[in-house]
């Protein structure tokens, strides 16, 4: 029987709550520019952790690095005690939802065909879905909310019920931890919310740990434990209150924070 060492770190003893992500001192390079320099934090087991930053702050490349997908210059990432490369034999354990999710709307692939595509790494190659490939899909799509809706084909859904299907997809797996890339970006303010609150949902009921991506404050003020601000380099990193309401948030954008008053966290200096 293969070793699952993700099964192993979760069940041995040690550290409450345990560190599930690790980053330390991580560099990323791209066509000889930096795009990620010397970022360090860790990410506790159950905890919903925000990222956020302006356009082009490595956010995205973060993200990909934790999973993998991205080679490091320097430094060193853990994910569930293991390191990137160690990591693609155990990816059914993270779920990942990207910022874009590039589809053909008139394309007949269905919800049921969306969500199945998450099991793909369980499946392996050339292999038909098994009984319970096909009842972890189906599961996965009564968790988000849209049983009843399995044949509808993807493109005739609403923005909202896609990005459901696309949670479902990441949820469709032994996941333990869920990244999310801007998630809630192009829906409406009750789509978001309904977003938000079966995400929260979710999180309670599976026990998952969530790293969330987003430019929208006031969904991280509510919803985070901590936060962290990069801009190619990690500006700041803690509690909502005590990142939302640093001076030196502004200096990070480079721009007025009008929306940072709304969030409830004051207004930078120099507005009225």
């Amino acid at each position: 029987m293969k070793r699952c060492r993700v099964r192993e770190f979760l069940a041995a003893e040690g550290e409450e709550p345990r560190r599930v992500i690790r980053v330390r001192g991580l560099w990323v390079r791209r066509d000889g520019h930096a795009v990620l320099e010397d970022i360090t934090f860790d990410v506790r087991e159950g905890s919903f952790l925000g990222i956020i930053g302006p356009n082009g702050a490595g956010k995205t490349t973060l993200l990909r690095a934790i999973l993998g997908l991205v080679k490091p210059d320097r430094g060193e990432i853990r994910v569930l005690g293991l390191g990137p490369r160690e990591l693609k034999h155990e990816l059914h354990h993270i779920g990942y939802m990207p910022q874009q999710v590039l589809f053909d709307p008139r394309f007949p692939v269905s919800v049921y065909d969306v969500v199945m595509m998450g099991r793909a790494c369980c499946i392996g190659p050339l292999r038909l879905p098994s009984r319970a490939d096909r009842e972890a899909v189906l599961h996965s799509i009564a968790d988000v909310g849209l049983q009843g809706l399995e044949r509808k084909p993807i493109g005739e859904l609403s923005g909202g019920q896609q990005k459901r299907a696309f949670l479902a997809r990441a949820l469709c797996l032994e996941t333990s931890i869920l990244l999310l890339d801007e998630p809630t970006a192009g829906l409406d303010l009750d789509s978001q919310a309904r977003f938000m609150d079966l995400l929260t949902r979710l999180k309670e009921e599976k026990k998952l740990t969530v790293v969330f991506v987003s430019h929208d404050v006031n969904v991280l003020a509510r919803f985070a434990d901590e936060i962290v601000c990069i801009n190619r380099t990690m500006h700041l990193h803690g509690p909502p209150r005590e990142v939302l309401g640093s001076e030196r948030l502004r200096e990070v954008y480079r721009c007025e924070f009008d929306f940072l008053a709304g969030a409830g966290y004051g207004t930078p200096s120099g507005q009225a």
